[in-house]
């Protein structure tokens, strides 16, 4: 899960992604990356809304880098800019490889994933699209 849609799922915000996630939960096993929790959790004002996604995020399973996936990200993002496509951030090059290297679905909601699933075969969550 990318932080785009669970800063989403937290404030509230109703789209197809986050209501996948929330049909997800309890359901699936899930995996967050360490860095996209440091992103989420550090957006919560309130300590109460805080220590409550902290209780939920820490329930799903934790990964992300290391050194191989460090590396192939960086071949990742090589071969995407060979293309013509530069990705904005770092940390999508470095989710998306972890989900491509380990066969994850990834749900998002942040167009600089596409490039991924287009030319390097990450797989996406499919949602339906809302009426």
């Amino acid at each position: 899960m990318d932080s785009s849609v669970w800063i989403d799922y937290f404030n509230g915000v109703v789209t197809p992604k986050t209501a996948k996630l929330d049909s997800l939960l309890g359901h699936e096993t899930l995996t967050i990356g360490d860095l996209i929790l440091t992103e989420v959790l550090q957006g919560f004002a309130e300590e109460r809304d805080f220590n409550d996604a902290r209780k939920l995020l820490l329930t799903l399973d934790m990964e992300l880098g290391g050194k191989e996936i460090a590396i192939q990200a960086a071949n990742n993002f090589r071969a995407l800019r060979s293309l013509g496509i530069t990705i904005r951030k770092t940390m999508d090059t470095i989710i998306a490889t972890r989900c491509i290297e380990s066969g994850y679905h990834l749900l998002h909601s942040d167009r600089d994933f596409e490039p991924f699933a287009k030319h390097l075969g990450l797989r996406e969550v499919w949602c339906p699209p809302t009426d």
